[in-house]
């Protein structure tokens, strides 16, 4: 009776109300060309003296396809400096160079993967399918192939005499004045790497590189790693037309890691010193970081439980060690950024949330307190720049909204720690890059109504210029669809402990308060991070709610941007806390007079899937349905870094471990579940999947499932990727019985 109920409320919908849907979003547009946003612009960087930004650009009729661009501040012209497919045709890339773009979640984009400046801002550092190429600013046409092959991880030096990059597992520079290419390691290969950042630390620890350049060119600092202690995981990445036998070094919970080690050297070779970084060898090397005047290495050391991380200072000349101090917790200590030196002093900058929120403190060069930079209920999400000749620091905070990103400066001295000045006035999200000295930024804003439109402004918020304004206009891709935008409500709500939720709702075309909406409630849930925020995106949570669809988003406790008050309660059990969390806004949502509280869908991905599976276990009397795209099953079949994080050691905890598993719960999963999971994931291994099926098909438990062929955890492949959410989608709507034209 409901599914013909919806059918004749839609058939007899008026002329004008089929009028107005008539430039709806449809899938196929949404993952087609020219992109909806309009004009993306990646990687923006202001060259060191200011007077240009570059950026990559994917094509109009390819966006995935980046070629190098530049917007000249001083006679506002835009020109694409480097055509990626004149210079290489056809890209054909090495499966280290795919892995790594798999964990930069840069995976399914060819052309440029990315580019550097010279100091002297007159060459660019260009990588492209693998080989370097010096771009000579004036002459772009001429760029010059410096190396060929798989080459990963390139750089300029810091005075730019030098070009690094590793190749074959091993640390090589060229001499530019000379064009001499030097290698300086000589053992890598097999297990054995240099320079490199191991799987967790690029997957956990946002470490892209595995070497640091002293800032006088004087020395290189880089990690040493030894992958034999890691178990050599065994599984099959199935394509469509063959299946490869793939042996992976997966440190999952509880296994051992990699033997890590730091050593530095000369960048014209030579003897290499190694750095003793103590008795205990199960640690992480989270990353190390030079003074201003290349006389100290610092260097980061956490424990394997996470509870502690030390900052250690080397002397560079005689290697004497001191321990400048300790950052602790009882739950985990969460990696932060580099420390920041300043140039006139011997002083830095460090972000610690030893106060339960993160915060910036200047310290000395013994690593004593000199005071706080910032402080209050509020938290700092970046350290930006800092202005030493006027004394500011710049950073981008949650201090107006949890929802927003702005950008702040506050006093170097202190003075004014807890009432930052905000320098970006539009309300929403912005992401900013200043200038080396913090005399300008690029601005990326965007609001939930407009997409992102990026410029170049003063240090105190003014305008500059604009690189993209990306009004919708007549012109603009998303033109024909813009009548059709649903708006996003923002509201709170309140956990089982008093902290408040916050959430995100897009209500469907053509809302009327009478009628009873399906709700897709999509849903994440993991800490580190957050999906209710006031910027533009997903368009996919656009497309649903003008198919007839309720889209609610909740961040419950444990995401991030708030207080470890808010974050720490998931400590030792997963999901626990987070599907309590979700339920308070199921349970809102059913007692809203235009939701059927008997058509409430979740859908998630990764972290999100586990919550999926959590939930439908926990309410299947509350859930109809559920989505779980690439789920963790089973903690012990993730990663240490992550895992152990959170849930501790399984041999410390192994109640935790099974508790927070989806396999003890699985007696309440009664809702109809479609599961999905790309058939060669390397980061949520296809084994969570297989472990699942099999242990609902034992306890007889029906279910869908959909696999894709050679895809990983993000199911990039373009025609595999509009066919995931072809497939979401349709999954609600058969159970819906939501049959709006598409």
């Amino acid at each position: 009776m409901r599914l013909f109920s919806t059918l004749l409320i839609t058939m007899t919908l008026s002329v004008a109300s089929m009028a107005s849907f008539a430039e709806r979003l449809t899938l196929e547009r949404i993952y087609g060309d020219p992109s909806l946003s309009g004009p993306g612009m990646g990687d923006l960087v202001m060259s060191p003296d200011g007077a240009r930004v570059t950026f990559l650009r994917g094509r109009d009729d390819d966006r995935y396809q980046l070629d190098l661009w530049e917007f000249n501040i001083r006679d506002n012209t835009t020109r694409r400096l480097l055509d990626s497919r004149l210079l290489v045709p056809e890209e054909k890339l090495s499966d280290a160079e795919k892995a790594r773009r798999e964990r930069t979640r840069t995976a399914g984009f060819r052309g440029i993967s990315d580019y550097s400046w010279s100091p002297d801002s007159k060459q660019l550092l260009v990588t492209l399918a693998g080989s370097l190429y010096l771009v000579d600013i004036a002459q772009p046409d001429k760029a010059r192939k410096i190396v060929s092959g798989d080459v990963i991880d390139p750089k300029i030096s810091p005075k730019g005499h030098y070009v690094s990059f590793v190749r074959d597992q091993n640390l090589f520079t060229i001499e530019l004045a000379t064009d001499r290419e030097i290698q300086l390691t000589t053992d890598g290969g097999g297990v054995i790497h240099n320079a490199e950042a191991e799987f967790v630390a690029q997957e956990e620890m946002g470490q892209t590189s595995g070497y640091w350049w002293a800032p006088d060119d004087s020395a290189i600092a880089f990690k040493h790693f030894d992958e034999s202690p890691v178990p050599n995981a065994r599984r099959f990445e199935i394509y469509a037309d063959h299946t490869e036998m793939i042996e992976q070094r997966y440190p999952a919970a509880g296994e051992r890691n990699v033997l890590v080690s730091l050593a530095i050297v000369a960048p014209a070779g030579g003897k290499i010193t190694p750095i003793d970084l103590g008795p205990d060898k199960d640690i992480y090397l989270v990353r190390a970081d030079w003074s201003s005047d290349s006389r100290k290495l610092v260097y980061q050391r956490e424990t394997r439980d996470q509870k502690r991380l030390d900052l250690i200072s080397v002397d560079a000349a005689t290697f004497v060690q001191r321990n400048l101090f300790a950052e602790t917790s009882d739950t985990w200590v969460t990696v932060g950024n580099r420390p920041h030196f300043l140039e006139n002093s011997q002083e830095f900058i460090w972000e610690s949330e030893r106060s339960g929120t993160n915060h910036l403190y200047l310290m000395d060069k013994n690593g004593l307190l000199v005071h706080a930079i910032s402080s209050g209920d509020w938290g700092v999400d970046q350290l930006l720049a800092v202005d030493e000749k006027n004394g500011l620091v710049y950073v981008t905070s949650n201090h107006d909204a949890v929802t927003d990103k702005q950008v702040y400066s506050l006093p170097l001295d202190g003075s004014s720690a807890n009432t930052p000045k905000r320098i970006t006035s539009a309300d929403g999200w912005h992401e900013a890059s200043f200038s080396r000295q913090g005399e300008a930024f690029i601005d990326t804003w965007s609001d939930p109504e407009h997409p992102p439109q990026i410029s170049v402004r003063h240090a105190d918020g003014s305008l500059i210029s604009w690189l993209s304004h990306n009004e919708i206009n007549d012109r603009h891709p998303y033109a024909p669809y813009q009548k059709s935008h649903v708006p996003t409500e923002y509201g709170t709500l309140v956990a089982s402990d008093g902290q408040v939720l916050h959430y995100a709702m897009l209500k469907p075309s053509g809302f009327d308060p009478a009628r009873h909406y399906p709700v897709f409630l999509s849903v994440y849930g993991g800490p580190h991070a957050q999906t209710v925020e006031r910027r533009w995106g997903d368009l996919f949570s656009q497309y649903m709610a003008q198919q007839g669809y309720i889209v609610f988003k909740l961040d419950n406790r444990g995401s991030s941007r708030r207080a470890r008050q808010f974050t720490d309660v998931i400590y030792k059990n997963l999901g626990k806390h987070e599907v309590e969390d979700q339920l308070v806004g199921v349970d809102w949502l059913a007692t809203q007079p235009y939701v059927d509280a008997k058509r409430i869908g979740v859908f998630g991905w990764s972290y999100g899937g586990f919550m999926t599976l959590r939930l439908l276990e926990a309410a299947s009397d509350r859930i109809a349905l559920g989505v779980a795209v690439a789920p963790v099953t089973e903690w012990d079949l993730y990663d240490t870094h992550y895992t152990e994080q959170f849930l501790g050691h399984p041999k410390e905890n192994p109640e935790g471990y099974k508790q927070s598993g989806v396999m003890a719960h699985l007696d309440g999963l009664k809702s109809p579940l479609l599961l999905i999971h790309g058939m060669a994931d390397d980061n949520v291994l296809f084994v969570n999947s297989t472990r699942l099926m099999e242990e609902l098909q034992n306890r007889g438990i029906l279910f869908n499932m959909m696999t894709y062929p050679g895809q990983k955890h993000g199911i990039s492949k373009r025609s595999s990727n509009l066919h995931v959410f072809k497939t979401i989608s349709q999954f609600f709507d058969q159970h819906f019985g939501v049959a709006q034209l598409k």
